[in-house]
């Protein structure tokens, strides 16, 4: 049996969203062993798929991303253990292959200022301002704000409840399903933001079980999303920028305003406190943070308006 055998069968049992099983057959699409038989894959079969995925390509100029190479590389790593349990090989080739690094969360990720989301706001269509709204202001992802309908607001608790969301690239492909792994939550959110939504409500017409945010009828998707941010970009200048740093920017403000890690997470939807630590700790102040700050309270208690003349005086 080839890989190509073995990954089509085993990925047909897989309970997975039609977004997971795109990214799963891309993966096993990219191999350079597709067709040789599992007993007969090495490791460096492995590593020469890795190497090849690093370097530029027919259609791309450079490598792609390591989190990209990471992503297939897992998806093929569990399709090998797979075959492991039901005995088709002895032992697992892709594992302990050495991956491209990674770079750290504080390196690569972009967090727009305040100005800048204003600016955004101010330049975008107002159909499509609340969209942008409830994704810096309540940091849902791009498929779970194109999901909400208009009972999922409630304009009286001044809550959004996350339920679904849309997957997929156009009309055509796009479909309501479940919330990521553990994502289903309830967003406590600010009163401007719901005088926004509910200004749009009104300005709109929507209606009891219609789509919050419609463009030409239809809900929006990744594709028609994509493009409105692109032309706001465009008009503010603010290249680099995606709709998903505007959940880091939402992500950034609870931080800083002193919510607990816990906190952060029901409100991103993270499935564990782990998972938000991984992506955002390197904004909660560090312990070398609160000593200063803790050090300059007590200076400040201590010292009182001595304090003052005590800098002026260059002590």
């Amino acid at each position: 049996m080839t890989f190509k055998a073995w990954f089509a069968q085993w990925s047909a049992r897989q309970v997975w969203e039609r977004g997971t099983t795109l990214a799963a057959q891309q993966a096993a699409s990219s191999v350079t062993f597709a067709d040789v038989p599992m007993r007969q894959i090495r490791p460096s079969h492995v590593q020469q798929w890795v190497k090849a995925m690093s370097q530029p390509a027919r259609g791309r100029k450079t490598g792609l991303a390591p989190s990209t190479i990471r992503t297939r590389y897992n998806y093929v790593h569990m399709a090998m253990r797979a075959a492991v349990v039901d005995r088709i090989i002895k032992t697992d080739p892709s594992a302990g292959v050495p991956l491209p690094r990674t770079r750290r969360a504080s390196a690569s990720m972009t967090i727009p200022a305040a100005d800048d989301v204003g600016r955004t706001l101010s330049a975008a269509p107002e159909w499509f301002q609340p969209f942008i709204a409830v994704c810096a202001f309540a940091g849902l992802r791009l498929g779970e704000a194109a999901g909400l309908r208009l009972e999922d607001v409630d304009f009286l608790r001044r809550t959004i409840s996350v339920r679904r969301q849309l997957q997929g690239e156009n009309s055509a492909t796009t479909q309501p399903v479940a919330p990521k792994f553990g994502s289903e939550r309830v967003v406590y959110a600010p009163a401007d933001l719901m005088a926004l939504l509910a200004k749009h409500v009104e300005r709109a017409g929507v209606q009891r079980g219609d789509w919050l945010f419609t463009n030409a009828g239809q809900p929006l998707n990744r594709n028609s999303a994509g493009h409105q941010w692109r032309q706001i970009r465009k008009v503010t200048g603010l290249d680099g920028y995606t709709l998903h740093d505007l959940r880091h920017f939402y992500a950034s403000g609870l931080i800083a305003s002193g919510c607990d890690v816990v906190t952060v997470q029901r409100a991103l939807g993270h499935s564990s406190a782990t998972i938000t630590l991984g992506v955002y700790s390197h904004l909660w102040p560090t312990a070398e943070d609160r000593t200063r700050a803790a050090a300059g309270d007590l200076m400040a208690a201590a010292l009182g308006d001595s304090a003052d003349s005590l800098r002026t005086k260059g002590l």
